[in-house]
């Protein structure tokens, strides 16, 4: 039986919707190459080639033959040079071209983000790893099976809660009832909570949206202050990620340059325009808006020890098996932080995320080589999704 795409991201239940809006997919109209980047050494020039023409072809492919209507690129290397391609069209009415590093929701990134807001927390002495959720937020945590006092942060954090999913609650019936719905975050814990316990907590792996909404509370009770505030004060601001952003209550716009967003429900069937959306319901989880090079100098700066001391750095990198991850196989997860096997050997980080009208997927390899890869719409297919990883794969592969 085929491994079916990881449940790592936020808001990827999207079975019941039904399009309305009927468009059609471009072929690769669009593929550019156009950030400035330092003089490279003539020995590096056939390096960049083949790194620049594979990933070319890996966005065309994924228009041309995956059917998404538009692909964004962006490359970074050890040095800092970036280098930024796009694929298909940016608006599928206009037939516009994807804005080069153009805005995506990165959705469950954010629990990269997330996750950093909280060790930085425990660095600073106000939150232990290994407490139970109930010393800091009593009495919140309780259903069939679930117990606050039994639940540690760092459970949380590592999806080893046993807490279930809300996501398929929250996009059933999506075009139709949720796009523009707001939700607060304590309904979306409502949700999880009133589902029964998967297994008790430290006993087994599985990815739920519903952790991350408990460590979104658990961020706001200890400083006293909103979760977006926190991860712009702490990670955004610093780092100077200017095309970054946690949208604000009620926007369901995309504040600068972007491609639309799109959603089928199945292979072969029309789109409908996504872009505009209510966030809310990933929260913590999954709400914030970035560009692909914005993610790949947030995921070096983290793991070059910029965000965080190398005490709760290592714990971050310290990983469970996570079966059904991604599609690749033999993943791990750690504090918000996972594993992508390579195929040219080793292991890079990694989080991705999914959500209505975006996908993304993103890594850095241990030399510091950096990548992200984005397509405006969800897979409809097992291989798409295969597809998209593929093409990571070969960002940070392609010497």
């Amino acid at each position: 039986m085929p491994k079916k795409p990881g449940r790592r991201h936020a808001l990827t239940a999207l079975s019941g919707v039904v399009a309305t809006l009927a468009l059609t997919v471009p072929a690769a109209d669009a593929l550019t190459n156009d950030t400035p980047a330092a003089p490279v050494a003539h020995g590096q020039d056939a390096d960049r080639g083949r790194t620049d023409a594979a990933v070319r072809k890996s966005l065309r492919s994924l228009v041309k033959e995956d059917g998404f209507p538009g692909a964004l690129a962006s490359l970074s290397d050890p040095h800092g040079r970036t280098r930024n391609y796009t694929a298909g069209v940016g608006d599928l009415k206009t037939r516009s071209k994807v804005p080069t590093d153009g805005q995506v929701r990165i959705a469950s990134n954010t629990k990269m983000f997330t996750a950093t807001v909280v060790l930085q927390l425990v660095g600073e002495g106000r939150i232990e790893l290994d407490a139970p959720i109930e010393t800091y937020l009593p009495g919140l945590v309780r259903g069939d099976g679930i117990d606050g006092h039994d639940i540690t942060v760092r459970q949380l954090l590592q999806h080893t809660s046993g807490l279930a999913d809300y996501d398929e609650e929250v996009v059933r019936d999506y075009l139709t009832k949720q796009q523009h719905r707001y939700f607060e975050p304590r309904e979306l814990l409502d949700i999880g909570l009133g589902k029964k316990a998967l297994f008790a907590p430290g006993t087994g792996w599985s990815y739920s949206n519903t952790n991350y909404v408990v460590a979104g509370l658990l961020v706001q009770k200890v400083t006293g202050r909103p979760v977006g505030e926190e991860i712009t004060n702490r990670i955004i601001k610093p780092l100077g990620l200017r095309h970054t952003y946690w949208p604000g209550v009620g926007d369901q716009t995309i504040k600068g340059r972007h491609p639309h967003g799109y959603f089928a429900t199945a292979p072969d069937t029309p789109y409908t325009d996504v872009t505009e959306q209510d966030s809310a319901a990933a929260w913590a989880a999954g709400a914030l808006v970035g560009t692909p090079s914005d993610l790949n100098r947030f995921l070096t700066a983290l793991l070059d020890g910029k965000l965080l001391e190398p005490a709760q750095l290592k714990e971050m990198k310290t990983t469970v098996d996570a079966p059904d991850l991604d599609t690749v196989g033999d993943g791990h997860y750690g504090l918000g932080l996972a594993t992508f096997k390579l195929s040219c050997g080793g292991y890079a980080w990694t989080h991705g995320g999914n959500a209505p009208g975006y996908t993304t997927r993103n890594a850095v390899t241990a030399d510091g080589r950096a990548a992200t890869v984005a397509v405006t719409a969800l897979p409809t297919s097992l291989p798409a999704a295969e597809h998209i990883e593929a093409a990571l794969d070969t960002a940070l592969c392609t010497r």
